[in-house]
């Protein structure tokens, strides 16, 4: 007898990290559902999984109820940058807190394990360097931020009680800032910014005065953190970090960006916004010694690909320029 396809859902399905996420899992084999409301993802990004038979899409509010049935689930709705998250707090924290209601309770209905993306934006601006897991963070409840960053960590708390309280089978992953294919162009991110600025000639915006630093991890080794994670034991729930560890100013990541793309913008300093985190950096031993993860991919290499990326979409974009000027 064959053996069943193994059914995933993944909410958020077609934004930057879940689209990535969604071939994946179809490149292992398994019937992938990809649910999203289409606020910051978009169906560009799904384009090569149409034709797929085992992929399926649901536009879909993850603030409303969902009734399917699946093996697994990937939480990962949610605007996940500062110019979207901000746009709307309220519905911002309306996705995490009852998205994640939501679907713990689809878990908990047909006995499914769940992950939830969380975030490094539940440490804050942290006075721990580098942050570890056991370290409770330091957010502004209030701020323009508190949507996403309070959102994410009342989200973390639902997970947990609902394990405690419900024997619900939980995966909690901290991402930390990921980049790659399929970023959106115009989202506030930092490489994106950059990349797109340098590109097209214009200044590349560095805010506050570059010595506040990142750590950037590609796609390709978060997605396979994740993975990872789903398929570890029960009893790894997480929060488990995962990020690339290796730390770089905004300034270092500005002048690489600048080198790679063989741009002559101009480096321009603006104020920092409130609340912005003056360093991130995961620390990734937990991960290492419970999923034998560890990234592989460095950031030159990883920014090149992005590059080649984005340079398509900045040329498709002049080619569409020029058609309607005619």
């Amino acid at each position: 007898m064959l053996e069943r396809r193994r059914r995933v859902l993944v909410t958020g399905g077609a934004g930057f990290l879940g689209s990535h996420l969604c071939q994946r899992l179809l490149d292992e084999g398994n019937h992938v559902i990809c649910v999203d409301n289409f606020y910051t993802g978009t169906r560009d990004n799904l384009i090569e999984m149409m034709t797929n038979p085992q992929f399926e899409v649901i536009r879909h509010d993850v603030t409303f109820p969902l009734y399917v049935e699946v093996d697994q689930i990937y939480n990962l709705a949610c605007p996940a940058s500062p110019i979207h998250y901000q746009y709307d707090p309220v519905q911002t924290t309306k996705t995490s807190v009852h998205g994640a209601i939501n679907m713990l309770g689809l878990a908990k209905r047909i006995r499914a394990p769940i992950l939830q993306a969380s975030t490094s934006e539940v440490y804050g601006d942290p006075e721990v360097h580098p942050q570890t897991e056991d370290y409770w963070g330091r957010v502004n409840p209030i701020g323009p931020r508190a949507c996403y960053d309070e959102g994410k960590r009342c989200a973390e708390t639902l997970f947990f009680d609902y394990r405690r309280q419900c024997g619900v089978s939980i995966k909690v992953a901290r991402i930390f800032n990921t980049y790659g294919p399929r970023m959106a162009a115009y989202d506030g991110r930092v490489i994106s910014n950059f990349i797109v600025q340098a590109l097209t000639g214009q200044p590349i915006t560095i805010y506050g005065n570059g010595m506040q630093t990142r750590s950037f991890c590609y796609v390709d080794d978060l997605i396979d953190g994740l993975i990872r994670l789903m398929a570890s034991p029960d009893a790894i729930t997480g929060p488990m970090n995962l990020g690339n560890p290796v730390e770089f100013t905004m300034l270092e990541l500005a002048e690489q960006v600048v080198e790679l793309t063989g741009s002559r913008s101009e480096i321009r300093f603006m104020p920092l916004p409130e609340d912005d985190p003056r360093q991130r950096q995961p620390s990734i031993a937990h991960a290492r010694e419970t999923i034998g993860w560890t990234p592989t991919v460095p950031l030159r290499e990883g920014l090149r690909k992005t590059i080649a990326y984005f340079e398509e979409m900045v040329r498709a974009d002049a080619a569409e320029i020029r058609i309607a000027a005619e």
